[in-house]
């Protein structure tokens, strides 16, 4: 009789030559060795010989169906059939630009969960790939298409993916809601698809499934006090579409999403190892951004994605404070892997929306012989920054990946404000922070 792992335990095993950690995740048993982390199959569908002494033999063979992973080859051509598909014919969205009124736009909350495209028999990602949700999961669907999110909830992404691409046709399916945010094959305006999508899904009442709310917004202040409340709860942001606006495919204006930290996303492109207490697991990333820049993101991570990180030539989402002079994302920090983006985009120019409870001053760039100091704090997953300018310095802090806070300081001198801001960055080095990289 084996033994158990509840969604999230880790338990340490002696290998023949190493000691490993097995760990549940959802409905993903993962283990450190090195048979585990190199396999081609599905992590949902992964299992050695450490698994099994631990869980029991029948209990592995139960879940992956066999000595070893194997996907029949009539599955493997289907699956082939579906990752070879044309992607969908989808609406894509254009950052929200702070001089443009929002007054009179649908606002509704930017789910962090994966895009699916509903064809009226299954979910196809942005690339055209099949999304394998289990049959009780799509039975009550309507037949119309519709654009939507498989979403588990707010600060979940991770979650989310680890499910939806698992392709386990497991219970862990029952944590995952499709919410309905368009009707693409319908006629006529946003307002006209809206009334539609809801009138098919409550026809359906489709269990799993549900349609996303949407309100007129009255204004700059309302966006913001709305964006302010929903990162609050832990969401990703808004999402604005302009009133009496058509199904475009594509990127379009009519469609504008609105955040106060930028993200984007970049190839694996190699692991740099850990040291410390990552020492013998991964330490950073390095990843290439589409024009060529190349850098590390090193935070963000839990524990078992650094046993098992994301495989070169696989592509990420990180959340990042601004570009350097360079173009460098500056604080950048792990969100997760993308199943439905194969190559990632060109980091957009446009800024974020400060939320209402927070004004920023960003600093003017440092000039020749001027003093600025940018620091990290990998345990707490924090950044905090120092500048000089004239006789004031600028400290800007924040959580990785946030837009973070500005506090001016004005010291009567040039002289001084260095000093001062020499003495608190060495308080901060004092207290765990390294130089951002």
């Amino acid at each position: 009789m084996g033994n158990t792992l509840a969604d999230g335990d880790k338990v340490q095993v002696k290998g023949s030559s190493s000691t490993y950690e097995l760990a549940r995740t959802g409905s993903v048993y993962s283990c450190t060795c090195p048979a585990w982390r190199n396999q081609g199959a599905a992590i949902g569908f992964r299992t050695c010989k450490h698994l099994r002494a631990y869980l029991g033999d029948a209990v592995e063979t139960a879940r992956v169906g066999g000595a070893a992973p194997q996907v029949s080859p009539a599955t493997k051509k289907k699956q082939a059939a579906a990752d070879s598909g044309t992607a969908p014919p989808i609406l894509l969205a254009h950052k929200w630009e702070t001089d443009h009124d929002p007054t009179g736009w649908w606002m509704s909350e930017k789910l962090d969960g994966i895009r699916a495209y509903w064809d009226g028999e299954a979910f196809v990602s942005r690339l055209g790939n099949k999304f394998y949700a289990p049959d009780w999961f799509i039975a009550d669907l309507p037949a119309d298409t519709l654009d939507g999110e498989l979403w588990v909830g707010r600060k979940m992404f991770q979650r989310t993916t680890s499910i939806v691409r698992s392709g386990a046709q497991s219970d862990e399916w029952k944590q995952v809601t499709y919410v309905v945010f368009d009707a693409p094959n319908a006629r006529g305006t946003f307002e006209d698809r809206l009334a539609h999508a809801q009138k098919v899904l409550k026809k359906a009442a489709a269990p799993h499934a549900r349609w996303l709310d949407h309100v007129v917004c009255q204004g700059v202040d309302h966006l913001r006090e709305e964006l302010s409340r929903v990162e609050g709860l832990g969401g990703e942001g808004l999402m604005l579409r302009r009133p009496r606006s058509m199904y475009e495919v594509g990127r379009s204006t009519s469609l504008l999403k609105v955040k106060t930290f930028h993200d984007a996303e970049a190839t694996v492109i190699g692991h740099a190892p850990g040291t410390g207490k990552h020492k013998g697991r991964l330490g950073a990333l390095v990843v290439e951004l589409a024009d060529g820049t190349r850098f590390n993101v090193g935070t963000g991570f839990s524990d078992a994605e650094r046993e098992a990180p994301p495989t070169v030539g696989s592509v990420i989402t990180f959340r990042y404070q601004e570009l350097s002079n360079d173009g460098v994302p500056r604080f950048p920090s792990y969100v997760g892997e993308r199943v439905d983006v194969k190559t990632p985009a060109k980091i957009s120019q446009a800024t974020a929306a400060p939320p209402a409870a927070t004004k920023i001053a960003k600093p003017v760039t440092t000039t020749a012989g001027g003093f600025k100091v940018s620091l990290v704090h990998e345990g707490e997953n924090k950044w905090w920054e120092i500048e000089v300018k004239g006789t004031a310095h600028y400290t800007r802090f924040g959580k990785v990946g946030s837009a973070g806070q500005t506090r001016v300081s004005d010291l009567g001198s040039p002289a001084a404000a260095e000093a001062d801001a020499d003495k608190r960055a060495q308080q901060k080095r004092r207290e765990g922070y390294t130089p951002a990289k």
